[in-house]
């Protein structure tokens, strides 16, 4: 009884026992709840075959994004800075406006 009391006052029962069985059931709970997500999925997951039609028609490909990007020009570009959080943002336009026409003449 001695020997029995003090096996279940050591560590091992106190933390690593608790931990094991955590971990166990965590998995066993994680799984429980993703077969929920993936069933839910399933029932709800279904297309319009509306939509489906009209993604067939989209035909964007690598290469047509790809000459789009050639087309533009990148290299002459002019970096236009945005209001900070403080300023009022009609003011910032206001005066990149009257800059730009001041540049301008």
């Amino acid at each position: 009884m001695e020997r029995l009391r003090k096996l279940w006052r050591g560590r091992t029962m106190t933390f690593g026992v608790p931990l094991l069985l955590y971990l166990v059931g965590g998995s066993f709970g994680l799984r429980e709840f993703a077969q929920i997500r993936y069933d839910v999925h399933k029932l709800h997951g279904k297309v319009d075959p509306a939509l489906k039609e009209k993604l067939k028609q989209n035909t964007v490909t690598l290469e047509s994004e790809y000459e789009k990007l050639e087309k533009s020009d990148l290299d002459n570009w002019e970096n236009i800075r945005g209001p900070r959080l403080w300023e009022d943002s009609r003011t910032v336009q206001q005066q990149r406006r009257e800059a730009l026409r001041l540049k301008t003449e």
